[in-house]
């Protein structure tokens, strides 16, 4: 029995990063409560917690929308409710908003109530189309507030004045990340994602669409990594709040990650151009030194082992 136990809510439990979330916390003893309106998240993300009658009483999954108030009894709130590719957060932008606006104002007043520790996850995404690079906490961005993707730029970067407002005015125990590109087994084969695009076209011999001429730069973290930046975070002292960058700083352009997949898969697809959508950053690249100061953490995984693990989830979930 953990002595240490805690009863901690995960908004959006159930997709890419919830699910991984949500396992490591059922690992280390906690009660994990999983809130999820399953618009991009999945049960099947869940069903080997559930299947595990270790973990499985200790975990309770719930479909909710964080648009709507919450009322149970909590000591950590993980908000992490939220579409986080452009495709999911686009085809509904209204919505997209909402659930990072109204979703953060009703975890805000659970966390208020119960006193709980809440923690925000926010993006890589509030530095828009960086002017400065790396990106360090510091820079207050460059992003479009009218453009197609702001619907989840802008209601991330509200999201945060909202936490940070709570902080100041009502004293609540907050933290806030950034989360720079993250992957691995369990993102959603149509996200629209770059990693999930090229893998899934390169498992099926389908050309690999790379938009513009292929220069443009991310760093990729594997997930596992974030997992555990992300679980340091909300256990640093009170009155560390952040923001503070998780990402892996390694900066590959599309057309290297593109190359690597083709390796890594045997596949024998052709690359394609396609134009570059709009509001697409050029470069995004996480200073990480205040992760490393804050929270002795730096990723470990580094960009083939990632892909190789998350190559295998696809093609097991490709042939079922």
């Amino acid at each position: 029995m953990n002595l240490n136990a805690k009863k901690i809510l995960i908004t959006g439990g159930a997709g890419f990063l919830g699910s991984h979330l949500t396992e490591r916390l059922l690992n280390q003893g906690h009660e994990v409560i999983v809130a999820d309106n399953f618009f991009t998240g999945t049960k099947q993300n869940l069903e080997h917690l559930l299947a595990d009658p270790k973990l499985s009483s200790r975990l309770e999954v719930m479909r909710h929308d964080v648009t709507f108030p919450l009322y149970i009894e909590v000591n950590q709130i993980y908000n992490l409710a939220c579409p986080a590719s452009p495709i999911h957060y686009q085809h509904d932008p209204v919505q997209t908003t909402k659930t990072s606006v109204h979703g953060a104002i009703n975890m805000l007043g659970l966390a208020k109530r119960t006193r709980a520790r809440i923690l925000q996850a926010s993006t890589s995404e509030v530095y828009g189309d960086p002017e400065v690079h790396p990106q360090p906490e510091a820079y207050w961005g460059k992003v479009n507030p009218i453009g197609i993707r702001s619907c989840y730029d802008e209601g991330k970067r509200c999201a945060e004045t909202l936490f940070f407002d709570y902080y100041r005015q009502h004293q609540l125990d907050i933290k806030v990340v950034r989360i720079f590109n993250t992957y691995g087994p369990r993102m959603h084969p149509n996200d629209g994602r770059v990693v999930s695009n090229f893998i899934v076209q390169a498992l099926q011999g389908k050309d690999i669409t790379i938009y513009g001429d292929g220069q443009q730069t991310r760093s990729f973290c594997y997930v596992d990594d974030l997992i555990e930046a992300m679980n340091l975070m909300m256990n640093t002292d009170t009155g560390f709040v952040g923001p503070v960058n998780i990402g892996n700083p390694g900066e590959f352009t599309m057309l290297e990650l593109a190359q690597t997949i083709l390796k890594l898969s045997g596949s024998k697809s052709k690359l394609v151009y396609e134009p570059l959508p709009s509001d697409d950053p050029k470069q995004r690249q996480p200073d990480i030194e205040l992760a490393k100061a804050k929270l002795g953490w730096q990723p470990k995984v580094n960009l083939e082992d990632g892909l190789k693990e998350t190559i295998a989830y696809f093609k097991k979930l490709l042939s079922s």
